[in-house]
């Protein structure tokens, strides 16, 4: 789980960075027993994508959802992107496209609707990549700071 952790703190840093008024320091999105428990659960896929050596370069971690009767929402099965990550030393090279393509193509064989996932504003780079491979906003989160 090393190159896991160390993703994911690349990934805590441009957050908080970018919002430090939301995003502690040096903390990672998940603690080493719940990416044990992600890495069981079946409703949770892992993407993971690994050089010759095995050496992990990036991964998307996914949930899929659905409104089962819900009052106002239809019942389309979604697989939605919960933390994507390409080690920032590697950037460039289609990892990160590669990985987002074998999510798409996973999401149609699981009989999916869509694919989404949600881009803080402030990571810049990370909304330039998601707009070139396609994807369009779905919804906007707005906030006041009081």
């Amino acid at each position: 789980m090393g190159r896991i952790d160390e993703l994911l703190m690349q990934v805590e840093k441009v957050h908080h960075d970018g919002r430090p008024d939301l995003f502690r320091y040096g903390q990672k999105k998940y603690t080493d027993e719940q990416l044990l428990e992600l890495i069981c659960d079946d409703s949770r896929p892992i993407f993971v994508a690994v050089d010759e050596k095995d050496e992990v370069m990036g991964y998307a971690f996914c949930i899929f959802q659905q409104y089962l009767n819900h009052n106002i929402m239809t019942d389309i099965k979604t697989l939605y992107i919960d933390d994507l990550c390409v080690d920032e030393k590697l950037r460039g090279q289609h990892i990160g496209r590669t990985l987002y393509e074998s999510v798409l193509a996973y999401a149609r064989e699981q009989g999916c609707y869509n694919v989404t996932l949600n881009v803080w504003s402030c990571n810049e780079k990370a909304m330039r990549f998601y707009e070139a491979c396609g994807l369009k906003p779905q919804k906007i989160g707005m906030e006041t700071i009081l």
